[in-house]
């Protein structure tokens, strides 16, 4: 049985954000549990549109915040697919402070390994990825050292 085999843009996912003052920290910018969330949301959504089944979170790396955000600000974050294994996926998510011109600065960016669960929550395999043009290629490989020195954390206890 050949593999199904899925675009990048298939599963695209752009969430928008206002910041309320609920979501702010006692130094008044976007509390970072928050944004977490709200990432979290986004590459689960991504990784689901995807494999097309339920989806977990094997873990969060390359969290890095950039910059705060404020009150009234627009945060826009947006995900992608960049690498597919046999039963899990990395899931790009990128986060940006939208301007009153619409100019976009990112504020953070992290990297999420996603795994796809059967009926009973057990790793399944989903679909492979169409890799589409240089820019895409450049993430794949990329990714893929990720992974690797994701896997030596893990042999070496870390």
């Amino acid at each position: 049985m050949e593999r199904i085999m899925r675009k990048v843009e298939d599963s695209q996912v752009e969430t928008i954000h206002m910041v309320r003052p609920n979501h702010l920290n006692s130094a008044g910018r976007l509390f970072g549990g928050m944004l977490m969330q709200w990432i979290d949301e986004v590459a689960g959504l991504v990784a689901k549109r995807h494999a097309r089944m339920n989806v977990i979170t094997a873990s969060v790396d390359n969290l890095k915040f950039l910059q705060g955000a404020y009150v009234g600000n627009t945060v826009v974050i947006i995900g992608k697919v960049t690498y597919v294994g046999r039963t899990s996926m990395e899931v790009r998510v990128d986060t940006y402070v939208e301007d009153e011109e619409c100019m976009r600065h990112v504020i953070n960016r992290a990297y999420f390994t996603m795994v796809g669960l059967d009926a009973n929550d057990k790793p399944q395999e989903i679909p492979g990825l169409i890799v589409d043009g240089v820019s895409q290629q450049a993430e794949w490989e990329r990714a893929k050292k990720r992974r690797q020195i994701r896997l030596t954390r893990n042999e070496e206890g870390f």
